[in-house]
């Protein structure tokens, strides 16, 4: 009998097997395979296999799956073990559709285990349309919140993957989409290793990420699908990455095309290979053969990356026995499961964020509601749920849908759309304005009047995706797009109590209703079941939690260039004029007290750490969960450095009365600064340390009626270089 091939063994490491089954390849047979269609190699028993997957907030583009609320409203539940928690749902969906669609012989795009997801860019500039991809602005949030989005994708196992997570884009991605082809983005070594970076090296070093994407843009010169300074240097180099990196879709014809940086499409693909991009999405690496036979490239680095391509396919169990893989028995019947949509709905709940609620307005009795008025163009939207990069829900609970759902029928609802998302009208023989008298008509017989204004996936979004209404899925300015503002005044005008919720992917400047609207929630796009989580908010079923991922900015004109990557008056961190709303920012139906900080030291030497610890009391009337978050901040720091910073979160419950403390390690690299070459330094001197509900800052105050309770501590010694 022929010995089995060792690729076929499933006694000897993958590494081994992957070797094997590269060595055994032809050229061709190899280039095929570093294309993200990869055709099946019959004579080795390689079947065909795509590798472009999306889960972004639920297994995208391959029919029905639990859809999540779209990851900017997941990062607003500030809750790492919710996102593990959801992205395990995840890939168990992925999982079961696989399987099924490998039973049916679909070895079609986006049927496959390789999901290039999550997108951990900083949310750095609202006017970017694909910040709601993302986990906000904050470099400490997106790093936990990528850690366990990363972990529920690729499971426990110490042997297999149940999925591959791929984080992108790296890096410094966050616009201008229109440009990305040909952008440079130049970034400082300080905003690069402070802002742009730390999410993706502890997805890699703590998380253990197979995949990375590399972005379209050029960073400081070097296109980062190609670029030896991040993938070679950083990624493959300090921090050791063993996983597999793929380009965004057509990114390699970007080099000489639009970048210029190289002649010819075999000169790119020479580059990108060479510098550690394993996979190309798209086709231009059919001309790696042309490209070695011209002496661009060698056979060997072609072997490397089709090495670490064959080793995640290996990982993921595609090359041994079904029931030796522990995942491969997960039924198809788990896809949009009752138990999953239930968790969606509360994934949904802690995202919402209460902005404002004067009067106490909200919650609303509905038993003591004759009637509501239910008005604005995402009232009854399927679209204002998805989101971007989205699957098919099974259902879709509309704010419409979930207000006439949860109240009795001796309540009635009407409903207006009241305005065109964007138009100016709603019919193209209509006059401005057409439907406004109809809304305000609905708000004049309600005892409320539920306003759902906004954005949609069609007008902010990735480049080619959208209607480019706006600037090629960019928004031009923060203001409410077409009628939106006059629909508001009008409804506000009737003297009916009016609700406004924001359904956005982005921070809108909604100044006027700021000042008088009583209540205003951010709903985010919530993903299916959506629609029950606002009315389970609005009619008091639970307290909202959610807190703001992005800092809600007055104008687009308080903002540097949109092209600048300089952090000077970016985000929380480093803005320094009035702002709407707060990073950190929400409302609840109940209060809570902060007192008794102390810190486990008030001086130290430099590279200990410490712990600080508070006590949360729920002093008002109603249980809820509550999101305690220090923030550090370096009070003598030799260079610019942000005006404090997040460094903790965590999610408690407490019921009337009820009290707790709160804990949190300080450690001697989260004192550490980032100085203007780049390097990390934990320079002597104070520190202070703040816990609260929010930010400690003024407008934060100012809404909230908390001061938040801080103490210092000195660092002694001398300056210490420490990792980065």
């Amino acid at each position: 009998m022929p010995q089995e091939p060792i690729y076929r063994n499933e006694e000897y490491s993958f590494e081994e097997r992957a070797r094997d089954l590269v060595s055994r390849m032809t050229l061709e047979e190899k280039i095929g395979q570093m294309q993200h269609s990869a055709p099946e190699i019959t004579r080795l028993g390689v079947p065909s296999y795509n590798w472009w997957s999306e889960a972004l907030h639920g297994v995208a583009r391959a029919g029905v799956a639990t859809m999540f609320p779209q990851a900017i409203g997941m990062a607003a539940t500030f809750d790492p073990d919710l996102l593990e928690k959801t992205a395990d749902i995840i890939s168990t969906e992925g999982r079961a559709k696989y399987h099924e669609f490998q039973r049916k012989g679909d070895h079609d795009i986006y049927k496959g285990l390789t999901f290039w997801s999550p997108t951990i860019n900083i949310d750095r500039d609202p006017r970017w349309g694909r910040g709601q991809e993302s986990y906000g602005e904050d470099p400490y949030l997106t790093s936990r919140l990528a850690v366990s989005f990363i972990r529920g994708i690729q499971g426990n196992d110490k042997k297999y993957l149940k999925a591959a997570a791929c984080a992108k884009h790296f890096a410094g991605h966050s616009g201008p989409e229109g440009e990305r082809h040909r952008f440079n983005a130049e970034i400082s070594q300080k905003d690069l290793w402070e802002t742009y970076l730390p999410a993706f090296e502890v997805a890699v070093r703590e998380a253990g990420v197979v995949g990375v994407m590399g972005a379209y843009n050029r960073v400081n010169g070097e296109p980062c699908c190609g670029s030896k300074t991040l993938l070679k240097d950083i990624l493959r180099g300090e921090w050791e990455f063993d996983g597999y990196v793929t380009s965004d879709c057509w990114a390699i014809k970007d080099f000489n095309e639009a970048h210029k940086v190289t002649k010819s499409i075999e000169e790119s693909s020479a580059l990108a290979v060479n510098n550690g991009c394993d996979l190309n999405c798209g086709c231009a690496y059919a001309s790696l053969t042309k490209a070695v036979r011209s002496g661009l490239i060698s056979e060997s680095a072609i072997d490397e990356a089709v090495y670490h391509l064959m080793l995640i396919r290996m990982r993921l169990g595609m090359f041994d026995k079904p029931e030796h893989v522990p995942y491969t028995t997960i039924p198809y019947e788990r896809v949009d499961c009752e138990e999953h949509r239930r968790a969606a709905l509360e994934v949904a709940k802690k995202s919402l964020v209460l902005l404002r609620n004067r009067n106490q307005l909200l919650p609303l009795n509905k038993n003591q509601l004759k009637s509501i008025a239910v008005i604005g163009p995402n009232a009854d939207s399927r679209a204002a749920l998805e989101g971007n990069y989205n699957g098919t829900a099974s259902e879709y609970v509309t704010v419409l849908n979930g207000i006439r759902e949860a109240v009795g029928p001796d309540t009635r609802v009407y409903f207006a759309e009241g305005c065109h998302l964007y138009k100016n009208s709603m019919s193209g023989l209509s006059e401005k304005y057409d439907r406004i008298a109809e809304a305000v008509s609905a708000a004049e017989r309600a005892d409320v009047a539920v306003l759902c204004l906004g954005l949609d996936a069609g007008l902010e979004g990735e480049e080619g995706d959208t209607s480019n209404e706006f600037a090629s899925g960019d928004k031009v300015n923060l203001k409410l797009p077409g009628t939106q503002q006059q629909l508001l005044e009008a409804v506000q005008k009737t003297g009916t109590p009016v609700v406004l919720v924001l359904l956005s992917g982005s921070a809108l400047a909604v100044n006027w209703a700021d000042e008088h609207v009583n209540a205003i929630v951010q709903a985010w796009y919530p993903g299916g079941q959506g629609g029950r989580a606002v009315a389970s908010l609005l009619f008091g079923e639970y307290s909202p939690s959610g807190r703001l991922p992005i800092t809600f900015y007055r104008s687009e004109e308080d903002l540097p260039d949109f092209h600048d990557y300089s952090m000077e008056n970016r985000t929380y961190r480093y803005f320094k004029k009035a702002l709407l709303y707060p990073f950190g920012y929400g409302l609840s139906y109940t209060s809570f007290r902060y007192s008794n900080l102390v810190l486990s030291a008030s001086q130290l030497p430099a590279g200990s750490g410490l712990e600080a610890r508070v006590t949360v009391e729920n002093t008002g009337t109603r249980a809820s969960d509550e999101i305690v978050q220090l923030y550090l901040q370096d009070m003598e720091a030799s260079v610019r450095v942000p005006r404090w910073q997040l460094n903790g979160i965590r999610r408690i419950t407490l019921n009337p009365g009820e009290k707790t403390e709160v804990s949190f390690p300080i450690t001697a690299r989260q004192m550490a600064l980032i100085d203007n070459d780049g390097n990390c330094v934990l320079e002597p001197g104070k520190f202070r340390v703040y816990i609260g509900g929010s930010q400690p800052d003024e407008r934060s105050r100012e809404l909230t009626g908390c001061e938040v309770p801080c103490a210092e501590f000195t660092v002694t010694g001398e300056p210490l270089h420490m990792h980065r």
